[in-house]
């Protein structure tokens, strides 16, 4: 009976100890499976962080030195409506909606949008655009500079649509994407008492059913002097045209480079046309850039949409 007593009491002493030991074990384990573990999403706090806004990028163009002219007529004054530099730059264009209709951002590509259709035309034209005009001074449309100033412009940019031509052997209708216009000094107006400033376009860069044309201005007649040259008659100056090369619907490099007497034109990477001759010796007008979508028609229902990747301009 004594031996029995003993046994149960050393039972007693290591048993119950021992299963203590392997219940305690046995929950720490149970603890570590259920305990729920922290995923990548989430904070330390348990909290998950608000998904990142996408980045939205737009066509890179700088708008303080220029204004845009659109193909209508909303306030009624008889000639295009336009907006200012100051209404256009850190993306105040896309709060204008009269300007939203005719340009406007395309994000898918980071192209700005230029579209517009016969309407509207400026005093010395038949046909309507939207389409940017330089401002050196944003404050003062006749300052402007001469080819000894020189300047650059270049930008890439394709046209997107253009309408079909039924009334003409092409098939589709001409549309021009990029200028140098002339203008006559503040000089000259005073010195003659014009009533008008209004000069020629320089050089007209057209896309004509997929290929890119320059047409610039050259004297009929290269002996022309004095007064004779400052007037924007064909008999006086007319233009003489080359064809730069086929594009397509693609998206293309352009640059034009203005100096003392000479005019650069270069598509993509081909090698650059020189034009440098008597006439540009003679051009006695200041002058300006001008880059867009003006359309060359009046045709019912006539439309193009011309996009803009980049556009940069120095002097």
């Amino acid at each position: 009976m004594d031996s029995k007593k003993s046994f149960r009491r050393n039972f007693n002493k290591f048993f119950f100890p021992l299963l203590s030991i392997v219940f305690t074990v046995s929950c720490s384990s149970n603890d570590e499976l259920e305990r729920p573990t922290q995923t990548s999403s989430e904070t330390p706090s348990g909290e998950v962080p608000p998904e990142e806004t996408p980045t939205v990028n737009y066509a890179d163009i700088n708008f303080s030195n220029w204004k845009v002219t659109l193909p209508v007529d909303e306030n009624n004054n008889g000639k295009p409506d336009e907006y200012q530099p100051d209404e256009l730059v850190n993306l105040g264009y896309q709060t204008l909606t009269p300007v939203q209709p005719f340009m406007y951002d395309d994000t898918e590509d980071e192209s700005l949008v230029f579209y517009t259709y016969p309407e509207s035309s400026t005093t010395n034209s038949s046909y309507s655009r939207t389409e940017l005009r330089e401002l050196i001074n944003p404050s003062n449309s006749r300052e402007n500079w001469t080819l000894l100033e020189g300047g650059t412009m270049k930008g890439r940019l394709k046209v997107a649509s253009v309408s079909q031509d039924t009334n003409s052997s092409d098939e589709f209708h001409d549309v021009i994407i990029m200028q140098i216009h002339g203008i006559i000094s503040e000089e000259d107006m005073a010195i003659h008492g014009f009533s008008s400033n209004n000069g020629p376009p320089l050089l007209k860069i057209y896309w004509k059913d997929g290929y890119i044309w320059s047409h610039k201005k050259s004297l009929v007649d290269e002996s022309t002097s004095g007064d004779d040259l400052l007037t924007t008659s064909n008999v006086i100056w007319s233009d003489i045209k080359r064809n730069l090369g086929y594009v397509g619907y693609d998206a293309f490099d352009f640059e034009i480079i203005a100096s003392d007497a000479q005019l650069s034109v270069q598509l993509n990477n081909e090698t650059p046309y020189i034009y440098q001759d008597a006439s540009l010796d003679k051009w006695p007008f200041e002058n300006y850039f001008k880059a867009g979508n003006y359309l060359i028609t009046t045709d019912d229902g006539a439309f193009s949409y011309v996009k803009y990747y980049n556009l940069y301009l120095t002097h």
